[in-house]
């Protein structure tokens, strides 16, 4: 079986001033046809499923270039047709294919595109014709667009949030295209439209619970898979907002209904699954009040995996006015800064200006009198296997406060953002980490005690104080009640 696969992916928050631009995608990462190095990363799972099996079911596979940038605002379009024709090209150069498997996002918006991934899958379709089976493996803060469901035969969705299962849907999505090859199964896709945006961490309860009992029908009555669609609330496109997907072995009534079943039941805990969002000073009053252990505080509205700057100051400020010691808080996205630090060098004690560079959401930047605990070149962190590069880091302490400084635009999903340069978290009293969820994965495990924080930022937790104009109305929170 001749397999085409390839991954073109980015998250798209189109209230973010930081333009999508081709430095962006390499930055992160960018890899032409057979260059792909053996580590899984998240929109690649397809492609880690199809080596697989090139290994254990004599499958060939062809790789088409796969590349991925940090979220950010819209991306550029010469940059989106470029990456996206590149693909398309390497495609047609491996015609005939039996299957064809993409990694994309679900939620990435260029100038002139408001649903990249339908566009790219509807040309896919264009190009093998409708006998070849098309399978896409997508993040759940994806829009579940109609034009993507009609261009792709299967479609498979993240379950986890934090997003730890990529690899186990990547071999999911390869089993079920590969038994639609061999006509085993007619896979038939349901999707049932949940109208609300909200955010669902399947780290706590009732989200849990909710995903492993769909889990546990997978393989039952004829389905194949579920995946809830979480939507991405920082996305203003037409289709934005919570989906339930359902695929069945050719039971389109059967997958209709159990959507709508799972869908509206989304929407009676729609109240119970976002986790409560302190103000800052809340959550450093419970921080504070913790005598023992460590309390670990998520800054989610400077969350660069959610296409905020990374540089807002506002949380550090108040830890400063406060006089809030035995910390840390990281890292922040600020090169300038960084360089600073190295020039001046480990040990070094001088006046320094970081963060808030990018705009009014970043806040006023902070001038103090730091030291500079460490300096690591070309530092990563790791998470789920995945190693991602923070660049040029640096360690400074502020007013006993350790702060880290980093050169490349990530959010903090492990502890490698701190422990790359030397500040170690289990050994501070309070650890402030720009994240939503992803950094509960590793932060969970030393954490005594878990806050979510809703400070001021470009991600706010309130949805309705963003400037809206595209999303389809009604739908909760915007509305009441969008079923009226």
């Amino acid at each position: 079986m001749r397999c085409f696969t390839a991954a073109l992916a980015t998250e798209t928050n189109t209230f973010s001033p930081l333009a999508t631009s081709m430095k962006g995608f390499r930055e992160r990462f960018y890899y032409p046809p057979g260059t792909y190095p053996d580590t899984p990363y998240n929109c690649t799972g397809p492609l880690w499923a199809a080596r697989k099996r090139a290994k254990t079911r004599g499958w060939t596979v062809i790789e088409g270039t796969c590349t991925s940038a940090q979220p950010a605002g819209i991306t550029v379009r010469p940059v989106y047709e470029g990456l996206r024709d590149e693909i398309l090209d390497q495609l047609k150069a491996a015609l005939p294919v039996d299957i064809v498997l993409m990694g994309l996002h679900g939620a990435m918006v260029a100038d002139g595109y408001e649903d990249c991934e339908g566009d790219i899958l509807s040309r896919i379709r264009g190009i093998v014709g409708p006998g070849v089976p098309i399978g896409v493996e997508l993040d759940p803060h994806c829009h579940l667009t109609k034009q993507r469901m009609a261009a792709a035969d299967v479609t498979i969705l993240f379950k986890e949030f934090p997003h730890t299962d990529f690899v186990e849907r990547g071999e999911e999505l390869a089993d079920i295209v590969e038994a639609m090859w061999l006509k085993k199964v007619k896979p038939v896709q349901s999707v049932f439209d949940c109208r609300m945006i909200n955010t669902y961490p399947t780290s706590r309860q009732p989200m849990r619970g909710f995903v492993d009992r769909i889990s546990a029908m997978e393989g039952k009555d004829g389905i194949l898979s579920i995946s809830v669609a979480h939507g991405f609330s920082y996305g203003d496109v037409p289709e934005l907002g919570t989906r339930v997907l359902v695929i069945t072995d050719d039971r389109k009534d059967f997958g209709d209904a159990l959507a709508e079943t799972l869908g509206r039941e989304l929407w009676d805990l729609r109240h119970e699954v976002m986790p409560p969002f302190l103000s800052i000073d809340d959550a450093l009053d419970r921080a504070i009040a913790r005598n023992q252990g460590t309390v670990v505080i998520a800054d989610a509205a400077d969350n660069p995996g959610g296409g905020a700057a990374g540089d807002s100051t506002h949380v550090l400020r108040r830890m400063l006015e406060r006089g809030i010691t035995d910390a840390a808080v990281g890292g922040f996205w600020d090169p300038v800064a960084v360089r600073l630090c190295f020039d001046a060098g480990e040990g070094a004690r001088f006046h320094l200006r970081f963060g808030g560079k990018i705009g009014p959401a970043s806040g006023d930047p902070i001038d103090a009198l730091v030291t500079v605990t460490r300096l690591t070149r070309d530092a990563t962190m790791d998470y789920c296997g995945t190693v991602s590069s923070i660049g040029d880091a640096a360690a400074i302490d502020v007013d006993g406060i350790a702060v880290s400084l980093i050169t490349n635009r990530q959010q903090g999903k492990s502890r490698g953002i701190f422990t790359s340069v030397g500040i170690e978290p289990t050994a501070k009293r309070i650890v402030v980490v720009k994240s939503t969820n992803h950094f509960f994965a590793e932060f969970g495990q030393i954490a005594d005690e878990v806050l979510y924080m809703d400070a001021p930022g470009s991600l706010s937790r309130d949805v309705r104080k963003l400037p809206y104009r595209r999303v389809q109305r009604p739908i909760w929170p915007l509305d009441e009640n969008p079923w009226a």
